[in-house]
């Protein structure tokens, strides 16, 4: 009898914290989850209902799409959509390529200095971001790269953060692969392609949507370096929308272009979610 008891205590025990666990877990999605309702809400308000609105409602009975197509005549925002995925695809590419190089110069290649070198190499993550935009900013001024796509992507092709996560997730491989290659006469470059990329995969595929959300996202530096409608992004777009009026008359258009810019990066996340916890996983464990 004090054996069942003791049990069905235990299970209540473990009920109850459940229970308390989902409980704060719920509260806190929906804490989350919010501001992208309210969002996606206010965008399918109709401007006269939302001004009407003296206390704010929670839902619509008569939801609309026409703040939809005026966000997209209230500025060029379909142009602006091609420039971000032309600043998107060119700068991750790039800084794949980059990190690649460099991730597998620390974690398999030998040279005199090397663990010096890399730390001091981390060490940059402790300047702050200002910084590096001011020297950034000066430089691609001097070089006459304002309002091109080259000054766009420069400063972002490549990242200490990913390169730490890259070469230690290279670590990992076992040297035996390395050294077997090697005796088989199969050249750095060929291993690298052909033997630990394939291994470190679900980390390539972490890094490269991790980057693209980050260009996608991009603000400060593309407001800083372009002033020339031909070359803004889409973060220009919904600043260009506040700037003349627009966002501040109709704020329903205004999030109706919110939403239209945040959808591609939510169905990225969600079809690779599993990939990205995977990938981070592996680069922030030592096997």
């Amino acid at each position: 009898m004090d054996i069942e008891k003791t049990a069905r205590i235990a299970r209540i025990r473990r009920r109850t914290l459940s229970g308390v666990i989902y409980f704060f877990l719920s509260v806190w999605a929906i804490m989350v989850l919010f501001p992208f309702y309210w969002m996606l809400l206010t965008s399918l308000k109709d401007y006269g209902d939302y001004n009407a609105e003296y206390i704010p409602k929670f839902f619509t009975l008569s939801p609309t799409l026409q703040n939809y197509g005026e966000a997209f005549t209230a500025v060029p925002l379909g142009d602006y959509f091609l420039n971000t995925l032309i600043f998107t695809l060119a700068t991750t590419a790039l800084m794949i390529l980059v990190i690649t190089f460099a991730a597998f110069a620390f974690a398999r290649l030998e040279f005199r200095g090397k663990n010096f070198l890399f730390t001091l190499f981390l060490s940059l993550m402790m300047i702050p971001n200002e910084l590096v935009i001011i020297t950034n900013f000066v430089t691609v001024t001097d070089l006459d790269l304002r309002n091109t796509f080259l000054g766009l992507i420069l400063p972002s092709v490549t990242s200490v953060f990913y390169i730490y996560l890259l070469r230690e997730t290279f670590a990992q491989v076992p040297d035996e692969l390395y050294y077997a290659a090697k005796v088989d006469g199969t050249s750095d470059i060929k291993y690298l392609f052909k033997v630990l990329l394939p291994i470190c995969r679900p980390t390539m595929v972490t890094v490269t949507i991790l980057k693209i959300i980050e260009c996608w996202n991009s603000y400060v530096w593309p407001r800083l370096i372009t002033d020339d409608q031909a070359y803004f992004l889409v973060s220009n777009g919904i600043q260009e929308i506040r700037e003349n009026g627009f966002g501040r008359e109709n704020i329903p258009a205004m999030m109706a272009a919110v939403v239209v810019i945040s959808v591609p990066l939510i169905i990225l996340f969600l079809v690779f979610r599993k990939k990205i916890m995977e990938g981070v996983s592996r680069g922030g464990t030592k096997g």
